[in-house]
């Protein structure tokens, strides 16, 4: 069977920076909350995220549902061109060479949307086939992940994978209880696309990036009442439980076991791993249920540290600050994770060129 790769991976920020020390500076003064969000804001984790609302500026709070996905359009397709133009050029991939534009975000729709006219804007084919991915939340990088495996593998041109998530658009009305203020503070905006492809006719640069081996999903209904995303009135509303994390826990390791067991690997054999930012807990959760030392979530806790949780983002700006900073070595197992509503835990073994 062809290996298929990740050859590439760029992203793109908004440029408005919003420092977690500002939040509490922005509720009315004598705010009843404002303790509250201050201890949020001190273990989150975070330093600060990336917006395309600024909450300085402009008030989405009350907007109904369809100006929100109206704005998506508008502030997704520059953030989507620079990041699928950034990896086209790192992978040496002609916009016009991609067989499959996959775009995965849960925070924004619309037909004709942000996969049709980046076809027109980069000069793609009329013929590259599109997949939108939408609704499920942070985990679905690897689903989108999957669809371009399957794709690369049974077809000569590459796929394009887009995770495009402007979570800011979701402010929801106050009063806001403290599951809200934990979710404001939280999550954030970022477009990160990835290049897979097959090696048949590439370069030996190429073939060193990082094989897709497997990948594996584990659903835990029980549990799907503890993280929603429903489409509302204003926007869209989550819903978080604080037993995420200890759930995330007890579920992970049986579903890693299952990844790596077809390889004859266990987890001690894996020195590379990408953990989604969901936030400090998760990330806890992951590295103490699987017994890995901090080096392991040394590279998602700065991306939460800089970037917040951007959903379905998230996971490959894990894997794109990995790749720049500790790239996986040739031979050497990797592991990427995400988590998302279901309650469902997603991922995928990978082994360096």
């Amino acid at each position: 069977m062809e290996a298929v790769r990740i050859s590439s991976i760029s992203t793109a920020l908004p440029p408005t920076a919003l420092e977690q020390a500002d939040l509490p500076g922005l509720l009315p003064a004598d705010h009843p909350g404002e303790r509250l969000l201050r201890r949020i804001l001190a273990g989150s984790g975070i330093r600060k995220r990336h917006l395309v609302i600024d909450p300085r500026v402009e008030d989405v709070s009350l907007w109904s549902t369809a100006p929100r996905m109206r704005r998506f359009q508008d502030e997704g397709l520059p953030l989507a061109t620079e990041a699928v133009r950034g990896a086209l050029d790192r992978a040496g991939v002609p916009a016009d060479g991609v067989g499959l534009l996959c775009l995965v975000s849960s925070t924004g729709y619309g037909t004709p949307g942000v996969d049709s006219r980046l076809i027109r804007d980069l000069g793609m084919r009329p013929s590259t086939r599109r997949l939108v991915i939408g609704h499920m939340g942070c985990f679905a990088a690897l689903p989108g992940l999957a669809a371009c495996v399957d794709f690369a593998r049974s077809h000569p041109e590459p796929a394009v994978l887009l995770s495009l998530e402007l979570s800011s658009l979701h402010l929801q009305p106050p009063p806001w209880d403290t599951e809200q203020f934990v979710i404001n503070s939280l999550f954030s905006d970022a477009a990160v696309a990835l290049v897979v492809e097959g090696d048949t006719g590439r370069s030996a640069d190429v073939r060193s990036a990082p094989v897709v081996l497997g990948l594996a999903s584990h659903t835990a209904h029980e549990h799907e009442e503890h993280m929603t995303w429903e489409v509302g009135d204003h926007g869209f509303k989550m819903g978080l439980s604080a037993a995420i994390p200890d759930l995330i826990a007890a579920c992970l390791p049986d579903l890693v076991a299952g990844l790596l067991s077809p390889h004859g690997l266990v987890p001690g054999d894996v020195g590379w791993w990408a953990v989604h930012p969901g936030g400090r807990r998760i990330i806890d959760a992951a590295e103490e249920s699987l017994a890995l030392g901090p080096s392991a979530t040394r590279a998602s806790r700065h991306v939460l540290q800089e970037y917040g949780n951007c959903s379905s983002a998230g996971l490959p700006l894990v894997i794109a600050e990995l790749q720049d900073t500790t790239p996986l070595a040739s031979g050497k197992y990797g592991v990427a994770m995400t988590f998302g509503p279901g309650l469902t835990l997603d991922t995928a073994l990978l082994l360096g060129g």
